[in-house]
């Protein structure tokens, strides 16, 4: 039986606006497994990039626990939270977060440089990585020179530059055109059949009627309403 790359327990994330404080998640209990491709579905406002970002340590829970490859991140702090999301989660953004000033090459190549992989092996890894979304006539194109659909795989490129347990996607086709978007999603399926571990966030009803997931979380008002 394959083990957890997540586990949840009890999550609560509890915002202060004021005097009111606002539920974004509800005691939560999730385990993700090591090979799965999990959509979280819901409405705007259900919790489901809240619980995305929990699981990316890129937010802390107000309570409960969140377990990371056996590690328990829901204690950790801000520094030991940046080392872990460097080495085991990448991310994939629905407005891309790539640098303007940077090539599709040196974008992918970033991470690398934080980790203070070598220059020759980064740019080669990276190099590659954009070969394999479609992106080697690219490589050396600024964000503003590519279409929406090919940012979008640049970025994918770069979740993938520092081999991470996990990647991580929030609305990963919210910003490009239905083909752009299918063909999106086309990698992120070939990049779970080669045993990559993911979860997507969306509220787009033909991608989670698609049939590629191999489960569905759907949301509701911070809380997990059903698991199919």
């Amino acid at each position: 039986m394959k083990k957890p790359v997540v586990r949840l327990e009890k999550v609560t994330k509890v915002y202060r606006m004021g005097e009111v404080r606002v539920f974004a998640l509800r005691r939560i209990d999730l385990s993700i497994k090591k090979e799965e491709f999990v959509c979280i579905a819901g409405p705007s406002g259900s919790g489901k990039s809240t619980l995305l970002h929990i699981i990316g340590c890129l937010d802390k829970p107000t309570s409960g626990k969140v377990f990371l490859d056996s590690i328990d991140i829901s204690e950790l702090n801000s520094s030991q939270l940046a080392k872990i999301r460097g080495r085991k989660i990448g991310f994939v953004f629905q407005f891309y977060n790539l640098y303007p000033t940077l090539n599709a090459l040196e974008n992918v190549e970033l991470p690398m440089m934080i980790m203070k992989v070598d220059k020759e092996k980064r740019r080669k890894k990276a190099e590659e990585l954009l070969e394999s979304v479609g992106l080697g006539n690219r490589l050396y194109h600024l964000p503003s020179q590519l279409s929406g659909g090919e940012r979008q795989r640049v970025a994918i490129a770069r979740a993938l530059a520092n081999d991470p347990a996990l990647i991580l996607a929030d609305e990963p086709t919210g910003n490009v055109d239905s083909k752009a978007g299918e063909e999106i999603m086309e990698i992120f399926k070939e990049l779970n059949e080669e045993g990559r571990t993911i979860v997507i966030v969306t509220h787009e009803e033909s991608i989670i009627k698609s049939g590629i997931f191999n489960k569905i979380v759907k949301m509701k008002d911070g809380l997990i309403e059903e698991i199919i």
